[in-house]
């Protein structure tokens, strides 16, 4: 248990030194160039201001550009290739934009203010804050603080906010890392947390992050 859980940090942490300098290099995108796509296009199903109003769809303000970019990235075959991350309806989207359009579009929506849930079940906020700020050291979960911060903030660069997500887009985002459905992370990091979660930890942790500020 303890080799798996160090193999995840390690894996965390040249990870995140990886992508800071790569996010050094990147160029930037352009919230004024962005916001036209944005309220045309994506707000249909994330919001004008990437404040979805429909769990299926998450929310997108607030959120680190750099992550934005790389799911976008995701979403978008190359080379007649498939898309790494699979979804019909994100992956017809984003076909028609460029790289410059999907840095516009990701630094308009990081530089709105998102309008967070709340958590909803009182019997499992407990068990929630338990896992998430402590993990499971007995069967090598780490802590979801350990990468995405004490506040579900993230890190710049590296790891995504999660706080105030909707908890149902982010119980389905972690069954999908458990099954494999969704396999963009990098070094099998969220595949390897999820797989070693229940049914019940997810669903609990998921509506513990929701109510994060």
């Amino acid at each position: 248990m303890k080799h798996s859980l160090l193999t995840l940090l390690l894996a965390a942490t040249a990870f995140g030194v990886q992508a800071s300098e790569a996010a050094k290099a990147a160029p930037k995108g352009d919230p004024a160039r962005g916001e036209p796509i944005a309220s045309t296009v994506c707000g249909a199903c994330h919001g004008p201001d990437g404040n979805s109003q429909v769990a299926a769809n998450p929310k997108l303000a607030g959120q680190h550009p750099e992550y934005l970019f790389k799911q976008m990235s995701n979403f978008k075959g190359h080379d007649g290739k498939q898309p790494e991350r699979v979804n019909a309806i994100m992956n017809g989207m984003i076909a028609a934009f460029d790289e410059n359009q999907m840095r516009d579009l990701s630094a308009y929506f990081a530089s709105k203010k998102q309008t967070g849930e709340s958590a909803k079940n009182r019997e499992t906020i407990e068990a929630g804050q338990k896992l998430y700020r402590a993990g499971d050291m007995t069967k090598g979960l780490p802590a979801c603080a350990a990468c995405h911060g004490p506040s579900g903030a993230g890190i710049p660069a590296q790891f995504p906010r999660i706080a105030g997500q909707f908890p149902e887009y982010t119980e389905a985002q972690l069954k999908s890392f458990r099954e494999g459905s969704r396999a963009n992370d990098p070094a099998k990091m969220m595949r390897m947390v999820a797989i070693k979660m229940t049914d019940a930890e997810i669903k609990a942790v998921s509506d513990y992050v929701a109510g994060l500020r």
